[in-house]
């Protein structure tokens, strides 16, 4: 039977994990690997963001560095100038609670400020170990992502020999248990495919969402959009696999997956809808 988890309150809504909840990407970066400059100027990125919420999304994720496999590393200072213009816009335009995807403290701290209420850390503190302090301090919540290695270049080096499913529950329920007490019960998992982990890993943590929620106590979010894998398992490029993110999407809410994490809102929302409603039906 699948944990029940408490709701976290913000705002202007609330995650009652009654249902799935999608998550929009918005990369305020030059580089990223799927649609790197796109949105690189605030107003580009809040255009963005205000249009995936009128898609469907449920929380507006904002970055301003890319975790792409060889990417430049971005000073504090460049990251917040990318993503502060574009949440203080997005506080005062939208109710939709604002992530920050970032590792660092400074970055965390500056977005709260200007009005995010998520922390999005995909090293769960293992990069910047201050970081978890400032979602905790700041009463915001916290996604705590698996990577192994301290730096992104490390993170991504892990796939010469990957972490198998046992491995990464461990090492995330570890990294969970570690964190501030006052934030345990406003964390979310991600276990974080594509850092370090070949396509079978990342077949095996979709398929088995629910089960890892379970074992590490948290609700889990799932990225898979446009991963790599998907490429792997279609043949198709990068621009050509959001029918395949859609795919993995939904067989990660099939499994037990709470958010799943995917830059085309559009294309996803009335599947996921879709799904819901005939798998309740079916339940009922």
């Amino acid at each position: 039977m699948a944990t029940a988890f408490a709701p976290l309150v913000f705002r202007g809504a609330a995650l009652d994990w009654s249902r799935p909840y999608i998550m929009g990407v918005v990369n305020a970066t030059p580089d990223s690997f799927s649609d790197g400059g796109l949105f690189a100027e605030p107003e580009l990125a809040v255009a963005r963001a205000e249009a995936l919420v009128a898609h469907g999304a449920d929380i507006v994720d904002v970055g301003g560095e890319s975790t792409r496999p060889g990417a430049a590393p971005v000073p504090a200072d460049d990251e917040i100038a990318r993503v502060v213009p574009v949440i203080c816009a997005l506080a005062a335009r939208l109710p939709t609670p604002i992530s920050i995807d970032t590792t660092k403290a400074a970055v965390a701290e500056a977005a709260i400020a200007a009005g995010a209420e998520i922390v999005n850390d995909i090293s769960g503190g293992a990069f910047d170990p201050d970081l978890p302090a400032v979602a905790a301090d700041a009463g915001a919540a916290y996604v705590c992502g698996h990577v192994r290695g301290t730096t992104l270049a490390e993170a991504h080096a892990a796939e010469a020999a990957p972490p198998d499913f046992d491995d990464v529950v461990a090492e995330l329920r570890a990294r969970i248990d570690g964190l501030p007490p006052g934030l345990r019960g406003r964390t979310i998992a991600d276990p974080c495919l594509g850092f370090g982990k070949g396509t079978r890993q990342n077949v095996e943590l979709v398929r088995r969402a629910g089960e890892l929620a379970d074992a590490v106590g948290a609700p889990v979010l799932v990225g898979p959009s446009r991963k790599r894998f998907l490429g792997d398992l279609t043949g198709q490029p990068v621009a050509e696999r959001d029918d395949a993110t859609v795919g993995a999407a939904l067989a990660a809410v099939a499994a037990g997956a709470h958010i799943v994490r995917v830059h085309d809102v559009a294309r996803l929302r009335p599947a996921l809808v879709a799904f819901c409603a005939i798998a309740r039906e079916g339940a009922a």
